[in-house]
């Protein structure tokens, strides 16, 4: 049941982050939780709010926002590709799924000093090590979308006698949707955490640098509110490919 355009789930969550916030705040106004440790977020909203204004880290705030929808394309674009390419060749996907099974116990960040002589201190070993990070849930999603579709479907298409490439569109693309959505969303999710954390230690700019660089000054004010900007930026975009998710799955059910 929907009330003013959200679920109850919806209104139930929320309230959730309604209330932590205002416990929070509360703690830090009580002084509970150190200023010098952290600030309410009252004070995180007005920093951030001056730092929007005064354009101080515009271009940060591009060139991480860029850098990210760049490592997701490249992540979800290349593990689709790939995903289709394992799936066709069953000796070659049961050599590698127990590598892509294990493949995020491995720590991706050892790697960056191989890509800082790869492709120096840039951009490019950021969105490489993001797309490193990410890829392989596109991967994993794409098969399970693949193996996921009936039969059935198959073998009308089958009866219809649907090229691959007609079959591909009008019968495996529509049925794995959902599982391949998935994987979108998680690429994205990686893909903004490659960022983020590679330019804490490979970049002279982006939202990580200067998060790094105020902590490193004792700048709490402009590192809480980059933080929250970071959270609001994941947050919205998660909304945003969840409600697309959530409308694609209602369309295939009907």
């Amino acid at each position: 049941m929907k009330r003013g355009g959200l679920t109850r789930e919806g209104w139930i969550r929320l309230a959730v982050v309604v209330a932590f916030v205002l416990a929070f705040e509360l703690l830090c106004r009580l002084g509970v939780l150190p200023r010098t440790v952290v600030l309410p977020p009252s004070e995180m909203a007005t920093s951030l709010w001056h730092l929007l204004e005064t354009g101080e880290f515009t271009a940060d705030i591009v060139s991480t926002l860029q850098d990210v929808a760049i490592a997701s394309a490249l992540s979800i674009a290349l593990g689709f590709a790939l995903g289709i390419a394992i799936h066709a060749l069953p000796r070659l996907r049961a050599t590698l799924e127990p590598l892509l099974a294990s493949y995020y116990a491995i720590p991706t960040f050892m790697f960056y000093p191989v890509f800082i002589v790869v492709f120096g201190v840039s951009d490019r070993a950021i969105i490489a090590i993001a797309v490193l990070l990410s890829i392989v849930a596109m991967i994993a999603s794409t098969l399970t979308g693949l193996d996921r579709i009936p039969r059935v479907l198959r073998k009308t298409a089958a009866i219809y006698r649907m090229g691959l490439a007609r079959r591909a569109l009008l019968i495996d693309l529509p049925a794995a949707a959902p599982h391949l959505f998935t994987g979108i969303k998680l690429a994205f999710a990686y893909a903004f955490i490659g960022v983020i954390a590679s330019e804490f230690i490979l970049s002279g700019q982006g939202i990580g640098y200067q998060i790094a660089y105020a902590y490193n000054n004792f700048e709490n004010r402009k590192m809480y509110g980059l933080m929250l900007l970071v959270i609001i930026v994941a947050t919205v975009a998660n909304a945003v490919l969840d409600t697309i998710d959530r409308r694609l799955q209602s369309r295939l059910r009907r």
